[in-house]
């Protein structure tokens, strides 16, 4: 491998170590000429189809979706590690179809419900996208069913609580 800092074409490997949760392998490599260490990831390619809603087929690409999500959640107190690690359960759901076709509506529906559960306002923003809110009426209408549970889980966590300290 090229160094990425002298563009030389001979590179060792210093260390090497699973990582990603076992779907990638880190390794950490050295210049022969300059010394520069840089880090490098060996993952597995997904060969997957994603069907979109008008029938074209497009590669997956993992790029995409990290594009997506990242500007769902721009200026939003979201890690990258975190962004990283959703991109990775999604890849892991849509490998476990088992199939080589995926609609995109069920890789936009795992993005939701990973959106929903990490931060409201980036759901929200995905959501005005993926579902392609026509007008305000119904980005307001998202907005009532966010709240509206919100506000059912605070009252079950509010008795819960209470229960909890009638014992």
């Amino acid at each position: 491998m090229n160094c990425v800092f002298c563009g030389f074409g001979d590179t060792r490997v210093v260390d090497s170590r699973i990582a990603e949760g076992g779907s990638a392998i880190r390794r950490r490599r050295e210049c022969t000429k300059c010394g520069g260490r840089f880090t490098t990831y060996e993952r597995a390619e997904l060969d997957i189809v994603v069907v979109k809603k008008d029938g074209r087929r497009e590669p997956y690409q993992k790029e995409k979706l990290l594009a997506g999500i990242m500007k769902a959640c721009q200026k939003r107190p979201i890690s990258y590690d975190t962004i990283v690690e959703m991109i990775d359960w999604i890849e892991r759901r849509i490998l476990s179809k088992g199939q080589l076709e995926v609609p995109s509506s069920f890789i936009g529906d795992l993005v939701m419900r990973k959106l929903k559960k990490l931060d409201e306002v980036a759901y929200i923003r995905f959501a005005s996208v993926y579902r392609q809110f026509k007008d305000v009426a119904s980005f307001e209408e998202e907005l009532r069913k966010l709240t509206k549970k919100r506000v059912k889980n605070e009252n079950k966590d509010s008795k819960q609580s209470k229960i909890q300290k009638h014992r």
